[in-house]
């Protein structure tokens, strides 16, 4: 199943989840073999996963997309019954939105390169992956964008790089060439590349262009191939540097990293930009996920006032 997954280059994070859902499934009926399972087991199964372990729906989902992929595509089994197998209905949840108060009030409790980290998750509406993944080749100072490749959905997309990080961006480019330069004097191994590029271009893991912008401190050990090379921050350094703020900052939400991409997108389409180009910002494939943006404006139910007042 894991040779099936990197051949359709699924992300190392989606492999290792749907390997532990798979497991899970195969313990749970007492170590049978799949192909001897059915839609039954499966159903029982995914409502174990609803009831006792109390899994959320799009978890309940994963795990039923993990599934199907092993009977579709490693066992080749094309089973009528997987059609019929029923979904968990998401609920429709409202993003958390910070006020642009609460956002100033956070950075001011950020500094260094995680303040700048964060500053620019909703200074661009970046996802975390995204900005720790950034290259330095992909930061256009000139035309102040941000080029993000291999997002969300293997897609590649445009943002605008704030103008008020600039020098420290650049100050931040800086740092890294030093820990670029350091590697190559140590002769380290070069840093990771997608998919073919590594075979395809030799060397370009030892280019300058091809350097993380936020590198980790210390090298680490790549879990998929084992080689000990320098990778990017790692997203709990930001997860738990963010946690600390927001208690530091008084702020009652329960804000994260993502939460910062959503108040970049709602504070846009406050200022007047049209939604179409949030979208293409944001990245989204459909409108109607950028849509839910303009269902928490702060402007109160819809923008009514309340007889009250």
């Amino acid at each position: 199943m894991r040779n099936t997954l990197r051949v359709k280059h699924y992300s190392y994070r989606t492999e290792e989840s749907y390997l532990g859902w798979v497991r899970r499934y195969i313990l749970f009926h007492g170590k049978q073999h799949p192909r001897d399972l059915g839609a039954k087991e499966l159903t029982v199964f995914l409502s174990h996963l609803a009831v006792q372990g109390k899994v959320s729906a799009a978890t309940q989902n994963q795990a039923l997309a993990a599934v199907l992929f092993l009977y579709r595509n490693v066992l080749e089994m094309e089973l009528p019954w997987l059609e019929d197998v029923v979904r968990a209905k998401r609920p429709q949840r409202l993003p958390v939105v910070l006020s642009r108060g609460e956002v100033e009030k956070l950075l001011a409790e950020l500094d260094g390169v995680t303040g700048l980290f964060v500053s620019l998750l909703y200074g661009s509406g970046l996802r975390l992956t995204e900005g720790l993944r950034l290259r330095v080749q992909d930061v256009d100072f000139e035309r102040g964008e941000i080029t993000i490749r291999s997002g969300k959905g293997n897609k590649d997309r445009v943002t605008m790089l704030p103008r008020s990080l600039a020098s420290a961006l650049l100050a931040q480019r800086s740092a890294a060439r030093l820990v670029f330069e350091a590697d190559r004097v140590a002769e380290a191994p070069g840093v990771w590349l997608p998919d073919a590029l590594a075979s395809k271009y030799p060397k370009a893991d030892k280019e300058w262009p091809w350097f993380w912008l936020f590198p980790a401190a210390q090298p680490g050990r790549d879990p998929v191939s084992g080689v000990v090379r320098r990778h990017h921050l790692h997203e709990h350094a930001i997860q738990r540097a963010m946690k600390i703020a927001v208690s530091k900052a008084g702020l009652v939400k329960r804000a994260t990293p993502h939460t910062l991409r959503h108040s970049f997108a709602t504070h846009l389409i406050e200022g007047g930009q049209d939604i179409r180009t949030v979208q293409e910002l944001l990245g989204h494939s459909d409108v109607s996920t950028t849509m839910i943006y303009t269902h928490v404006l702060n402007k109160g139910g819809f923008g009514v006032k309340s007889p009250l007042d």
